[in-house]
């Protein structure tokens, strides 16, 4: 894995626990660590990450918050996402985020400090349970980054947590396009630090849904193929 130079400080002993064994087998360095976190979570390492692209993404994402509406973002996410997305929810809404790592919930619950209508919850997203529904649920560059087994699990809980007329939104990476030279990059980095990723590459995000025929799929990609944005409506009753 990188090596990232940081002041290391002891963890405590129960630092890792309730932390996924894949999380911290192969994402320690970037996700659970805090020392290193601290270094990672500014915008420009996100825009760096995604190739100058990070605006567009997240406008696939912030475009469809309406003011007053209940959202659940499965995920931190690095840089000023997250405060964005509750400033669009604004006081007569809700915003949920969720997170398993400790590292991920300390820096989210520092961004989101001043927005009282924001919660910052400790969960897994594949098992989080809500009592209520929402209108809008998100996961940003989250199943790259799980085994296929938990890909499966997120997008049915995902799903399972919509208000009627609600909507999951997917954005993630892609194949890209036979002509898109950054395929190759992303080649040589799903090989070393992202083994969960390249699944994405072969099949569709719908096909992890159990029950995908119960809602219309929408897909568009971007920046030659490396990116998709995957919205999941459930269907009417007739």
């Amino acid at each position: 894995m990188p090596q990232i130079e940081a002041t290391h400080t002891p963890l405590p002993a129960d630092y890792y626990d309730g932390v996924p064994d894949y999380l911290v087998d192969v994402y320690d360095w970037a996700y659970v660590n805090p020392q290193h976190v601290r270094l990672l979570d500014r915008p420009s390492v996100v825009k760096t990450l995604l190739f100058g692209q990070d605006g567009r993404l997240m406008r696939r994402y912030l475009d469809r918050i309406r003011p007053g509406s209940r959202v659940w973002q499965v995920a931190h996410v690095y840089g000023d996402l997250i405060e964005r997305a509750a400033d669009r929810v604004g006081p007569q809404g809700t915003f949920h985020l969720t997170d398993v790592a400790p590292a991920q919930l300390e820096r989210a619950e520092a961004k989101l400090a001043s927005t009282p209508w924001a919660r910052v919850l400790r969960a897994d997203a594949a098992q989080f349970g809500s009592e209520g529904r929402y209108d809008l649920v998100c996961s940003f560059f989250l199943l790259h980054e799980v085994p296929e087994e938990i890909k499966r699990a997120v997008v049915d809980n995902m799903l399972a947590h919509l208000a009627d007329g609600g909507e999951a939104v997917f954005v993630d990476y892609h194949r890209p396009a036979r002509w898109q030279p950054i395929g190759w990059l992303l080649r040589g980095i799903n090989a070393w630090l992202e083994p969960f990723a390249h699944a994405l590459w072969l099949k569709e995000i719908r096909d992890y849904a159990s029950q995908a025929d119960d809602y219309h799929w929408e897909k568009t990609t971007l920046f030659g193929g490396v990116y998709q944005c995957v919205i999941a409506r459930r269907k009417t009753a007739p």
